[in-house]
């Protein structure tokens, strides 16, 4: 995984546009890049930042080998010039980014890139891959979560994502956003989100009865077992003999932690016959999980009616965020450094209004409530502005600049760190599990009505005074 050279992970053109740079003279001006999105997965309130820790990994490796030049040299479009450039590429530049697991909103940056112009471009491709992927599917497994309302929400789609990278990373992001752990093995191995499983109908198929099955798999594992009970008869068969097994194996043990697994059939109505069923036969301790084509929607209709499930396995719905699977995320130039150094505000222009972008290089505010603790507003900056947290700050509705809303005891918290400069790593990523918690952290400090899955709040994202100044003599400017 990390360990694969991705530096020809770019798109075409950014080839050519670097070659075309560097013909031009442009290869050592200095350009600022934002990645943001322009709408939530699923029409939710907020998304989660993930894949950082990837894209350090990316630009740390970022080289040319020969085998790339000789392929660039092979499409006869690339001036020696430019293909001697690439045998020393590096990347020398700074990168700002809001941490892993941050909930993040529409239009607001989330990474900039500040770099040499063909530096700062030929890492597009591979930066928004990264976010993108990763952001959506913990984005989506935030949600199921947030559904279970406590209960334990496992990864189990590894078989239904896109090749190995939707899996493996998939399943990173997906514990990110909340999951408990995942089925992959190769992610615990790499990234260390614990990995656990049940077993197969084959397993059960295999033996001369259910019974024998489960009295094997208990006696191999007495202290993780969970046995999957509805290959046969749930109700008849399935439950009745893993009671038997857990009896005869577990309990002479002392060991009383066990579980069962539904694959199939009426959820809520087994789950709660399973657990009159267990509860009888002196198993209070057995858990119940419930898997089969899950998502947010289902489990919480399925903790209204009462369902007796302790432990959710999701598969396809969330390894690949089946019901909004794009994460729109963008990578556009915000501004460039003219001879003297000085920042020059660029925008692009657009007769649909949601793609004018947002011009200069900017710092990303958040402002949180001193009584309750919770985020209030994001406000982006122009990169020099401070807020003062000792006077009263308005900021306006994002759906109506008519509407304001005026803070008085807040705190201001900038949400981009710094990642690289001069091309150097300056920070020091955190353990999955912090990042994991962080996550969990900072959703609860978003109010319940930004959470609601249908017809969220819209969350307050504000140009500050001064940068909606610039942008609106930009568009003043450039109109035509």
């Amino acid at each position: 995984m990390n360990k694969i050279n991705l530096s020809m992970l770019c798109d075409f053109y950014e080839l050519t546009m670097a070659g075309g740079y560097l013909k031009n003279g442009f290869h050592q001006k200095t350009a600022y890049f934002d990645v943001f999105f322009r709408s939530v997965p699923d029409k939710g309130g907020f998304a989660i930042a993930a894949g950082l820790a990837q894209v350090i990994d990316y630009i740390q490796q970022l080289r040319f080998d020969p085998e790339n030049i000789a392929y660039l040299r092979g499409k006869k479009l690339f001036s020696e010039e430019f293909l001697e450039y690439l045998t020393t590429f590096r990347f020398t530049g700074d990168i700002y980014a809001v941490p892993e697991g941050t909930p993040i909103f529409p239009n607001e940056p989330i990474l900039t890139v500040i770099a040499p112009v063909i530096e700062a471009q030929m890492i597009e491709t591979a930066i928004l891959l990264s976010l993108n992927h990763q952001s959506l599917i913990a984005t989506k497994a935030n949600r199921i979560v947030r559904a279970a309302q406590g209960r334990a929400v496992l990864e189990f789609g590894s078989r239904r994502a896109q090749g190995a990278d939707g899996a493996i990373i998939g399943a990173r992001a997906a514990y990110i956003g909340g999951c408990a752990g995942t089925s992959c093995s190769l992610t615990d191995e790499l990234f260390g989100v614990p990995a656990s499983g049940t077993m197969a109908h084959s397993w059960v198929q295999m033996f001369d009865s259910e019974y024998e099955a489960f009295r094997t798999y208990c006696e191999l594992y007495p202290h993780t077992s969970t046995l999957l009970v509805d290959t046969y008869n749930t109700l008849k068969s399935g439950v009745p003999n893993a009671i038997k097994a857990f009896k005869e194996v577990l309990l002479p043990q002392a060991v009383t932690s066990c579980a069962v697994r539904l694959d199939s059939g009426d959820i809520s109505y087994l789950s709660k016959e399973v657990r009159k069923m267990l509860d009888e036969a002196g198993l209070p301790d057995c858990k119940i999980v419930a898997s089969n084509s899950l998502d947010e929607y289902l489990i919480r209709d399925l903790i209204i009616q009462g369902a007796q499930v302790d432990v959710f396995g999701v598969g396809e719905r969330l390894i690949t965020a089946k019901s909004d699977p794009v994460f729109g995320g963008v990578y556009k130039l915000a501004a460039v450094a003219d001879a003297q150094g000085h920042i020059v505000p660029k925008i692009k222009m657009s007769e649909n209004v949601s793609k004018i972008t947002n011009p200069h290089f900017k710092k990303l505010y958040r402002l949180f409530d001193n009584d309750s603790g919770k985020a209030l507003a994001d406000e982006v900056c122009v990169y020099d502005e401070t807020i003062d947290e000792t006077q009263p700050h308005t900021i306006f509705d994002p759906n109506a600049t008519w509407k304001t809303k005026t803070l008085t005891n807040f705190t201001a918290k900038v949400l981009q760190v710094p990642i690289f400069k001069n091309g150097m790593l300056v920070y020091t990523p955190p353990p999955i599990d912090h990042i994991k918690a962080y996550c969990a952290e900072q959703v609860g400090l978003l109010w319940d009505e930004v959470k609601r899955f249908e017809n969220p709040h819209t969350y307050y994202v504000d140009l500050s005074p001064k940068l909606w100044d610039i942008k609106q003599q930009l568009l003043k400017n450039n109109r035509l």
